[in-house]
């Protein structure tokens, strides 16, 4: 008596990533209230504990909504590209949403760490300024929710084709 927890599956997925994306904004708010001097492209500037904390929250949750996307979806691989044309729609599918799922959180992953530790010094900090990390890479966490849901249907779904569709033997 198999019971199909994709809904569930996929509704705490988007769960993760909309909370990792609201937390990333939340820090970028929390950031921009700390008192700063601004010259040029130059800027001094307290660290936010606050936003170090929710940074660190956002980005620990976008981390785990991948990995849990992707365990839970399986393995989809294409190796050539006669697999690619023999390939169905949903392991096409699911193998574009793979590669940009990837993509999207190597870059917003990188955007929350960097603001992150940006916020971490427990002194005040001149340089370039680095506005907006949080903020893009909040929306980044929406965007990667899409793909990792999509990757994970997509996948769920290529497999059970792959199920039904495998011949049997008989022994």
């Amino acid at each position: 008596m198999a019971r199909n927890y994709g809904f569930l599956i996929c509704i705490l997925i988007m769960a993760m990533d909309i909370t990792a994306g609201i937390l990333g904004i939340e820090a970028e708010i929390a950031e921009n209230k700390v008192k700063h001097l601004r010259m040029w492209i130059f800027e001094c500037r307290n660290p936010s504990f606050k936003a170090f904390k929710l940074g660190l929250a956002a980005a620990v949750l976008f981390g785990l909504a991948h990995v849990i996307g992707n365990l839970l979806g399986g393995c989809v691989c294409i190796w050539t590209k006669e697999d690619l044309n023999r390939a169905t729609a949903n392991k096409q599918l699911a193998v574009v949403s793979l590669i940009f799922s990837w993509i999207v959180l190597a870059i917003g992953f990188s955007m929350l760490i960097i603001g992150t530790l940006s916020n971490s010094k427990s002194r005040k900090t001149c340089g370039i300024s680095h506005h907006r990390l949080f903020s893009i890479g909040g929306i980044l966490c929406f965007i990667h929710g899409l793909f990792t849901v999509a990757y994970y249907v997509s996948a769920t779904a290529a497999a059970r084709e792959d199920r039904t569709n495998r011949p049997r033997t008989t022994a």
